[in-house]
């Protein structure tokens, strides 16, 4: 049987010395912004989120540290202890990051677990963090791989150009992506080796799971499986993949298990705008977040025609309450041909998003939209206008309001069947779970 000590210290070490030539810039790739943040930021979030990790070391472009240490104050990233100028190469980046991890502060040896992995991988999975920090506690060195579904071939230099010399088995290949792990010691060990021996620039291994191999070869390197996700931003083409990605992953909700909804709910604020008071989608919404202990407020979307009643609902919320944690605008659909309710279902969320954000902006709280089906019939054009203005204002508050630390998220759900057929529309209780599930999530969605 195998007994487990207490989890040590785990570092999160954020590579992210490069420079984005092969992406077209002559600035730092992680400062590309990709769906409303930058690289880094969505990467910072990922390990700020992980609760097995307990501190965040940067090594960033030499003279962009203080645009990394502003992205850090403006996130709210409170993991990050150091933003350090990184080396020339990964392999001096990742030393100066070891020397750094060394002192513990008074001149002692300080002993940790350490998750190298490289800031333009922003859409690591926590799923991965938990299992390479679980492997940790029986392994010395982790490596994150997965199957190449590529044939790869070993060529050599023929008469005209490159000959094929080898076809290795494709079943034992691997791809390598990071985090790369290590109990300290390990790769601190395998580093001052690498730098004792006059060879090593000359023939650098191409990651910190190389350095190991080769200068601790008696270092067993556990595999933990990666993700086909967990790409690097590298070309003008990873780009817009990546975009494409996290798109996808904003339309998918993640169903929560029942414990989340209390501990995000519970002592919390929600305000709700439309069917509050009624037998809809906003009243279902406010009594399934009631039951987990969060004070709900609720206002018929009527209110959303005038600003400033808007401003005064929420004004004696926050005072009442002492803040706002979440805003719920259950967004009507127009009828059939009627032009003026079209125009408020559209202006209507922008007025409720004015006025909510100073309140979200002091708890760090979530606007959410849930927009009606379109469902064919008399007034489906309308409802799809309406619909669609929604999701847009959605994506571009996401993008605005992200430094602020405010999540903004839509549910606009669509027909299951085609439009000639309708199709059978959710029930009310359903469709309040889907809002809940988002609201305690963590992340800004647009799902549909």
């Amino acid at each position: 049987m195998t007994v487990l000590e207490p989890r040590p210290h785990t570092v999160g070490v954020l590579l992210a010395g490069g420079v984005g030539r092969r992406v077209g810039l002559d600035t730092p790739k992680q400062l590309v912004e990709i769906a409303g943040r930058s690289i880094i930021e969505h990467t910072l979030a990922v390990f700020q989120d992980a609760p097995e990790i307990d501190e965040i070391l940067v090594l960033m472009t030499p003279g962009f540290t203080e645009d990394v240490e502003r992205v850090v104050a403006a996130g709210g990233f409170t993991k990050v202890s150091r933003v350090l100028e990184g080396g020339a190469s990964r392999t001096e980046t990742t030393w100066r990051a070891l020397r750094a991890l060394e002192d513990h502060g008074e001149h002692e040896e300080r002993e940790c677990d350490v998750l190298l992995h490289d800031a333009v991988r922003p859409l690591l999975e926590p799923r991965v963090i938990t299992e390479c920090v679980e492997a940790l506690r029986t392994h010395r060195a982790v490596e994150v791989a997965i199957p190449t579904s590529d044939t790869i071939v070993v060529v050599g230099r023929g008469p005209d150009g490159e000959v094929v010399r080898e076809v290795p088995d494709r079943a034992a290949l691997r791809r390598v992506q990071t985090p790369q792990c290590f109990r300290l010691p390990v790769i601190r060990e395998a580093y001052e080796r690498a730098f004792a021996d006059p060879g090593f620039a000359d023939r650098p291994p191409t990651d910190d799971c190389g350095v190991v191999l080769r200068y601790l070869p008696d270092v067993p390197i556990h595999v933990v499986p990666g993700s086909e996700r967990n790409m690097k931003v590298t070309h003008p083409v990873d780009v817009f993949i990546a975009e494409r990605l996290f798109q996808l992953a904003a339309e998918r909700v993640p169903e929560q298990p029942p414990a989340a909804y209390g501990a995000a709910l519970n002592g919390g604020t929600v305000v709700i705008f439309g069917e509050g008071d009624g037998d809809g989608v906003g009243a279902a919404v406010a009594e399934l977040a009631g039951r987990h202990g969060a004070a709900v407020f609720s206002f018929p979307w009527t209110l959303v025609s005038d600003p400033r009643s808007v401003e005064e609902a929420l004004a004696r919320v926050a005072e009442e309450s002492g803040g706002i944690d979440h805003v719920v605008g259950v967004v009507e659909a127009p009828a059939a041909g009627d032009l003026g309710r079209t125009g408020a279902a559209q202006l209507g969320p922008v007025v409720v998003a004015d006025a909510a954000l100073p309140h979200l902006r002091e708890r760090r709280g979530h606007l959410l939209f849930h927009s009606a089906v379109p469902y064919p019939g008399a007034g489906h054009a309308l409802r799809s206008a309406a619909r669609a203005s929604v999701v847009a204002l959605t994506r571009a508050l996401a993008g605005e309001w992200a430094a602020d630390g405010v999540r903004v998220s839509c549910l606009a759900p669509e027909p299951a069947g085609p439009l000639t057929a309708p199709a059978p529309e959710p029930s009310r209780a359903d469709l309040a779970r889907t809002v809940v599930d988002v609201l305690v999530s963590g992340v800004s969605r647009t799902a549909r």
